[in-house]
């Protein structure tokens, strides 16, 4: 595949009233992140809000952070959300209008009046990767989203649009790709990615997930491959490796990798009794796939509930680790 020259890329963006510039040519991992991804979540909400702003700090201030290129994502739109919507459930939104039973069907409550930015650039960061690996390819990511149980018409599970669906049909309808993966590791099911989705042949849906667990009521994947809970290292990758071989057969031109690290033995909320090496192997065997087939590749974060949060960040620096590894690599094969 024959690419433009790779641009320097330049960012200067505003984190916790610090000014943080990054200069390098795309071989550095690009990830999208705005401050109100986390500020735009009440404090007093159920959902671990602080995962964002500790993330960027730890790998701001670690000995990877040359890896990176942190960029700011812009506000998605109303025309853009609803490729993947219904317009009537996006204008009530916008509009702050949703019913109460349905923001508490969401559950990132008690809402806050930020609640609308923030979701606007959470999935402004995943078109803005999407975007970025269409131009130029590799691999790019969002610290955020990973929204899988967002669905058509309604919010679900912490999950308001469904960034992961939205974006593989951007790629279908917009950038006339042909085939779309969407790979889902997040210990729950990606239920609304799959019912916005069941009708769309050219995008796969592979979601590897606890039967245990939450949407109690299972949607339909292309292929649901489930864990039993308590499942271990050995399980858990072996699974794995099935929806690798799976995704490969489908040849996409673009994956869409749901990253979740729920499925940690710490995880209050996963079930599943995964090491953090068995996650970082996990998330090697997918980018060494990536990059040995060429495969553009868009990271979203997914969950992450583990009680110390310690351990959340911990598997999230390891996943945008080897991600950005990966991207070096993916580079001097495109390069070649």
């Amino acid at each position: 595949m024959q690419l433009p020259e790779r641009p320097l890329l330049l960012t200067i963006n505003k984190f916790d009233n610090v000014f943080v510039m990054k200069v390098g040519i795309n071989t550095k991992l690009p990830i999208w992140y705005h401050p109100i991804y986390t500020d735009g979540i009440h404090p007093e909400a159920r959902f671990p809000r602080e995962r964002y702003v500790s993330l960027i700090n730890r790998l701001i201030n670690s000995s990877v952070s040359g890896k990176f290129v942190f960029n700011e994502p812009a506000k998605a739109t109303r025309d853009q959300l609803i490729i993947g919507h219904d317009q009537r459930y996006v204008d009530d939104f916008l509009a702050g209008k949703l019913t109460e039973k349905e923001t508490k069907r969401i559950g990132l409550t008690p809402w806050t009046e930020d609640i609308i930015p923030r979701t606007l650039h959470l999935m402004g960061g995943a078109i803005a990767a999407l975007d970025h690996v269409i131009e130029y390819s590799g691999i790019a990511g969002n610290m955020a989203g990973g929204t899988h149980h967002a669905h058509y018409d309604f919010g679900s599970g912490y999950c308001i649009f469904n960034d992961l669906a939205v974006c593989a049909l951007m790629a279908l309808e917009q950038y006339n790709l042909q085939r779309v993966v969407i790979l889902d590791f997040d210990v729950h099911q990606g239920d609304g990615t799959a019912t916005i989705l069941q009708n769309v042949e050219r995008a796969l849906t592979i979601s590897l997930h606890c039967q245990t667990n939450f949407p109690f009521r299972k949607a339909v994947s292309d292929h649901d491959i489930v864990l039993p809970a308590g499942a271990d290292d050995r399980d858990y990758l072996e699974k794995v490796a099935h929806c690798i071989n799976i995704a490969k057969q489908f040849n996409p031109d673009l994956i869409l990798y749901q990253a979740g690290v729920d499925g940690l033995s710490t995880d209050s909320l996963g079930k599943l009794d995964v090491s953090r090496g068995g996650m970082d192997k996990r998330n090697k065997m997918v980018f060494d796939m990536i990059v040995d087939h060429t495969i553009p590749t868009v990271v979203f974060m997914g969950g992450g509930y583990s009680k110390p949060i310690s351990h959340t960040i911990d598997a999230f620096c390891d996943l945008f680790t080897a991600a950005a590894d990966a991207n070096i690599r993916f580079t001097s094969v495109l390069d070649e």
